[in-house]
């Protein structure tokens, strides 16, 4: 079993908690994607489990073992790095297995067999005998890859491997890295500042800010029901839309009262703890929808002002404001929708969301995680 458990995980650097604290289970065969901003603290957790960092407080477990004062050596672990790490003067075989022998117990042929089996894998065989001048940053990749592949570890550790690669690539390396897990199930902690790689990749997704977890879950659980206001800004491209609203009791049940909407809550009428008080509203640019003529007598839409018009291919984004704030929405690409326009809109009624501002947690779903949201119609 190559489970890892952070328990308690602290790292200070003098004065500054790089890692707060942080309690996190990876399930054996997992593939964990981490993910926030930069100085989030993904990186020196990641480090913290390959033994490159000390940790200030706190325990590391790998397959049920304490390796918190272990070398790296001792933990059976293989980790890629950003910048691949690779000996110029070295061909791709060579940077594959440099200093296996010494720390370990292969003999020269099986080394050997070991270098064409990953390198088959990884489609580089006619590359081993290149120097890394001779490869193109998608081939060097897939040899620091390789390096970590022909150790067989019981877990590999990614730290942001694909960030210096092209768009085009880092889509192919992607398919390519979700592939390989499925092939190996070796149980992986891939570290990243790009929510689509955590999106894609990971079986879960553990959302950092400031040193500690915000929210550890599969990625559309995650995306669907954000456990705070961060994560709800945070994932999503563009992200969750977040207005101030009032929460008012009338006579049809409660309602999200901002200057530019009064939107009621679906299920919401019983929970009065929610009634008069100024909370941060929710919803997903996809979630706002572009009403029809006959819906403007209808409580639920509202008039916004497009400022700006963003066509992105598969999709339109406006930028569309509401009394002092803005709402993003995201429509089909060739509707006629012009800069200016005024425009009505209206919520999805099964995607809303309600945080605390004080504490950024979220306090309402409109769907429940047991009764998942129903698709959003195409607009």
């Amino acid at each position: 079993m190559s489970t890892i458990t952070l328990t308690d995980l602290t790292k200070h650097y003098d004065s500054i908690a790089a890692v707060d604290g942080i309690d996190l289970d990876v399930l054996d065969e997992e593939f964990l994607v981490v993910v926030g901003p930069s100085g989030c603290g993904k990186s020196t957790t990641l480090r913290l489990i390959a033994g490159l960092e000390d940790a200030t407080a706190g325990t590391i477990r790998i397959g049920g073992t304490d390796v918190t004062d272990s070398p790296p050596e001792d933990r059976d672990i293989a980790m890629v790095f950003q910048n691949y790490a690779l000996y110029p003067h070295m061909t791709a075989a060579e940077n594959m297995t440099f200093g296996m022998q010494s720390v370990t117990d292969y003999s020269s042929a099986e080394i050997e067999d070991r270098v064409a089996d990953a390198a088959a894998t990884l489609g580089i065989t006619e590359l081993l005998d290149r120097t890394p001048d001779a490869l193109s940053g998608g081939e060097r990749q897939r040899v620091a890859i390789g390096r970590a592949l022909v150790r067989e570890p019981s877990v590999f550790l990614l730290d942001e491997p694909l960030s210096n690669l092209d768009a085009k690539l880092r889509v192919h390396m992607r398919a390519e890295l979700s592939k390989l897990h499925r092939e190996l199930d070796t149980t992986t902690v891939y570290v990243t500042h790009d929510q689509t790689e955590a999106m894609t990749l990971g079986d879960r997704v553990a959302v950092l800010n400031d040193g500690t977890v915000q929210q550890v879950a599969p990625p559309q659980q995650l995306y669907d029901f954000p456990a705070n206001q961060f994560v709800a800004g945070f994932i999503g491209e563009p992200a969750m839309n977040l207005v101030p609203v009032r929460v008012r009791d009338r006579p049809r049940g409660l309602v999200a009262d901002h200057e530019g909407f009064a939107h009621p809550l679906p299920d919401g009428g019983s929970n009065s703890a929610l009634v008069d008080r100024r909370l941060t509203f929710g919803v997903r640019p996809e979630d706002v929808l572009l009403a029809g003529r006959s819906a403007t007598g209808h409580e639920e839409s509202f008039e916004a002002r497009v400022t700006v018009r963003e066509p992105l291919g598969e999709q339109l984004l406006l930028h569309c404001t509401i009394g002092d704030d803005e709402l993003q929405v995201k429509v089909q690409p060739r509707r006629d929708v012009s800069t200016g326009d005024t425009i009505r809109l209206c919520f999805d009624q099964q995607r809303l969301h309600l945080f605390d501002p004080e504490t950024g947690d979220a306090i309402y779903h409109a769907a429940s995680e047991d009764q998942p949201a129903k698709p959003t119609p195409s607009q």
